[in-house]
Parts: C-alpha cells; structure tokens; sequence
C-alpha cells in the first residue's frame, strides 16, 4: 500500500464539526453506503470488524433511484445519526455520500472505496467519457424497462450475473461472487446523468481506497478522482469489490480517518 499527501482540509478543522455534547474521544457512527450492483451485505465483514473495535455501525441500503434521490435519501439518515460520524461510500456510493454530506453537522471525514469521486456540476456519465482506459474492459450491463406508477417509463441498469465474478469481483471466492451476482441491485440509468450539486470533500477531509485491479472504474480514474479531491490514498492489490476480498484494509482507512480527525 501507499500512501498521498494529507487531505485538503486539515484535522483540526474537521474535529470541530463534531456534535456539541459529544465527548472528547468518543468514536464515531460510521455509515457505509454501498454502490449499484451491491447490496449492503457487501459490508458485512467491514462491519464485523468495526464493531468489534468499538464503533457504531450503519450499513443502510442505497435506494440507487438517481443520484438527487439517494443523496437526499442519505442526508436524511445522516441527519437523524446524533453526534459525531465517518460517511464510506463505495463505488457509486462514493457519489452519493459526496452529495449528501456536504453542511451535515458532525461529519468528520469521507472515505472512498474503490469509488466515484466526482466535483461540482459533474455527471458519473462524463467523467467515465472523459477518462477512457483501454485496460478495462466494457462492463457486461443489460437492463430492464418498467412502468413507474405515474405511468412513466423507468430503466434500470444490471450486470450479467454469468460475467459478475471478473468484471466486479474477480478476487472474490466463486461461490461468494454466485451469490453477490444473485443478490445484486439494478440501478436506475437516470443516476449516471444527473450532475454534483456540492461536492462535500470541498469543505470535508477525505480518504481514498485505489483498487489497483479494478475492472470496473479502474485504477486510474479511481486515483485521478482522489488527488483531484485531495483525498489521502491507499492503494491495494483488490477488484472492485475490495472491501469484500479485503475488508482489513477498507477497515484499517476507516480507523485513520478517525484517528486524524478527533
């Protein structure tokens, strides 16, 4: 693993957007936000792990209606969760908690999992135009259309259960990648083209997870995003599915997060 530069925002700054009350020291709530094609079983063995160190654990599910909706969505919940509080987002994830934390009291730090990192005004869409890399290759995505109950037509995109292990999880044991594949979670086409309104890590210190063997965003992009943001970057040998295949590394960023900004 290496390491970048610290983030943006210094420690101290970000120690003082903790909830009045909250005592010195007090760990805290961390909420992990999972991607498209997940489900927040893929946090299982990140929550394990944080609970047996002592932290208050949230693993909601990402409803991955378009970015407006889940961003709100999660504000939301970021606003019921008292006292001081760590937001992950993996993948898409990554999107949503960069639009829902900005302003929310008691934020200290974003930590980003092998995941989208994108600036104001800009769409997930654009960004994956507008860095292009010859080493990975398509994403297997089918989809599905629907009536929505106002008569519409929604569109949702999945990945091709029989392709999931090597394009999203391909360190993941076979069996384990049967069942993600199962269990995961279309998403709407509508959160690829709807743009950051305010990206939080502007105003937020942020670490970042490159996975180095990621056939879905891909390393570059993923580390292009990170120092863009200023984001304080690990980088491990893990697919895109890292916090799954190595939930000590995804945990141990976690904990640094919290320790640099008490």
């Amino acid at each position: 693993m290496t390491d970048s530069p610290s983030p943006r925002p210094s420690a101290e700054a970000a120690s003082d957007v903790a909830a009045p009350g909250v005592p010195a020291g007090a760990l805290p709530t961390v909420v992990l936000v999972h991607g498209a094609f997940a489900d927040a079983s893929s946090w299982r063995a990140t929550v394990t792990r944080l609970r047996s160190a002592g932290y208050p654990v949230l693993a909601p599910a990402n409803p991955l209606r378009g970015l407006d909706h889940d961003a709100a969505y999660l504000r939301g919940l970021l606003l019921s969760v008292d006292g001081p509080k760590i937001v992950v987002g993996h993948s898409y994830g990554g999107a949503v908690i960069t639009n829902a934390a900005a302003g929310v009291p008691g934020v200290r730090a974003l930590v980003y999992v092998a995941a989208f990192i994108p600036q104001d005004e800009e769409t997930l869409g654009a960004l994956m135009e507008q860095h292009p890399d010859s080493t990975i290759p398509p994403l297997p995505q089918q989809t599905f259309s629907y009536t929505r109950p106002d008569g519409s037509t929604g569109v949702d995109v999945f990945l091709d259960p029989a392709r999931f292990h090597a394009s999203f999880a391909a360190d993941v044991p076979a069996h384990e990648a049967a069942f993600m594949a199962a269990a995961q979670r279309p998403i709407s086409v509508d959160a690829f083209g709807q743009a950051t309104r305010r990206a939080a890590w502007q105003e937020l210190p942020s670490w970042a997870l490159v996975a180095t063997d990621d056939q879905a965003i891909g390393a570059r992009l993923e580390r292009f995003m990170a120092e863009r943001a200023g984001s304080r970057i690990t980088e491990v040998a893990g697919s895109h599915a890292v916090m799954v295949s190595d939930p000590d590394a995804v945990s141990r960023i976690i904990e640094q997060a919290d320790l640099a900004t008490r």
